[in-house]
């Protein structure tokens, strides 16, 4: 919770004073939020806690056109995943999970954090952004 509610949290409050009006706050989130998964159950109730984070703030900040939004990745090719990549049925789990027959890489989050912090999605906020490639629909 220190690392994945209380950091966040912190970091955006005290972020608060010299963030411009019409800036962006990206929340990283997890897809471990809409699917079960009764190991990741600590890791999972942190990340809803950063769901609603990015809600309540969205609403806050909307005065000061700031949009607020979370990125809600499912299996990525990490260090904080590398146990269960490094095992070809880990990998073949990872994958089987996204319609796409995957996991995603890094790219595949950075892409969306950078339409989010643009110009482009100005008028997009309080929303948890699915980066699973489709995980168990």
């Amino acid at each position: 919770m220190d690392l994945h509610v209380k950091a966040p949290i912190f970091l955006i409050q005290n972020s608060l004073t010299r963030l411009n009006d019409g800036g962006r706050i990206i929340n990283i989130s997890s897809s471990a939020t809409r699917i079960a998964l009764p190991n990741l159950l600590g890791y999972s109730v942190s990340k809803g806690a950063i769901n609603t984070l990015t809600y309540v703030l969205a609403q806050q900040l909307g005065s000061r056109k700031i949009t607020v939004n979370a990125i809600s990745p499912g299996f990525v090719n990490t260090d904080m995943n590398a146990a269960v990549l490094s095992d070809p049925n880990g990998r073949q789990f990872a994958a089987n999970l996204s319609v796409m027959g995957r996991w995603a890489e890094t790219d595949d989050v950075a892409n969306i954090a950078g339409f989010l912090a643009g110009s482009d999605a100005r008028w997009v906020t309080g929303q948890s952004i699915d980066a699973s490639g489709g995980s168990r629909l």
